[in-house]
C-alpha cells in the first residue's frame, strides 16, 4: 500500500470514530459563597497574594543584610 492510501484510510477511520464517540455530559457549575469580608475584591486575590509575597520577600532580605 502507498503512504497516501494508508494515510487516507487512517484519516477515514479517525473521522468515523469521532462521529460515533459518546456525547459528554453537561457540566453543571454551582456558585459558592466564600464568605469574604466586605472590602475584599475576590477578582483581585491574585494581586493581593503577590503583594503579600513581595512583602515577605522584602522582610527576609532586609533582615539578612
Amino acid at each position: 500500500m502507498s503512504f497516501k492510501s494508508v494515510f487516507n484510510a487512517a484519516l477515514r477511520r479517525g473521522l468515523a470514530a469521532a462521529d460515533s464517540a459518546p456525547r459528554l455530559r453537561k457540566v453543571v457549575i454551582r456558585p459558592h459563597a466564600f464568605g469574604f469580608k466586605p472590602g475584599i475584591d475576590i477578582n483581585r486575590l491574585g494581586r493581593l497574594a503577590d503583594e503579600l509575597e513581595a512583602r515577605e520577600f522584602a522582610a527576609k532580605h532586609v533582615e539578612s543584610c
